[in-house]
């Protein structure tokens, strides 16, 4: 092993790709989300839109004005085209509103419903649900969120930056 990783091998073995075991990972918690959002009727790229809001929410305090659907976009790393039908998905759902901005009519704001509020509680159940799925202490879910959070900012500042697309449209 050099100071900087892993020798590298003369052949590719999949069990051996650090790509591979995220992928895999990606996919065993996106499984165990789905089924315990199930309750909520949410699918849990709903989810993840709705987490921003309820964030947005606590931060603004009483009259939350609604947040862009350009900063909703960059939070959740999405583009306009992919985030787009989930926010009209959950408008149709009565669970967000949106509106343009007064300020400025070419901005989108997007905000949870009071019904949208209701269902904060059931995705906490859903979020411990999938955590003690894990079998890790909440220490280690720390601990991992946050090697996790640093090898996508090193993968980030690594990537050439033709090949990071506009993610926001």
């Amino acid at each position: 092993m050099t100071e900087q990783g892993p020798e590298p091998r003369a052949e590719l073995l999949l069990d051996d790709q650090l790509c591979f075991a995220l992928y895999s990972a990606s996919r065993a918690i996106t499984g165990c989300y789905r089924a315990a959002l199930a309750a909520t009727g949410l699918t849990y790229s709903q989810y993840l839109v709705m987490l921003v809001l309820w964030e947005h929410d606590r931060a603004a305090g009483e009259q939350p004005p609604g947040l862009s659907l350009k900063d909703l976009g960059e939070r959740l790393s999405l583009d306009n085209g992919t985030l787009s039908p989930l926010v009209k998905r959950l408008a149709q759902l009565g669970l967000v509103t949106r509106q343009r901005s007064l300020a400025d009519e070419r901005v989108l704001l997007v905000a949870c419903t009071p019904t949208g509020r209701d269902l904060y509680q059931d995705a906490v159940a859903a979020q411990a649900s999938v955590v003690e799925a894990t079998g890790m202490t909440v220490d280690s879910v720390t601990e991992l969120r946050a090697a996790l959070d640093t090898l996508t900012a090193r993968l980030r500042d690594h990537a050439p930056s033709d090949a990071v697309a506009d993610r926001t449209g």
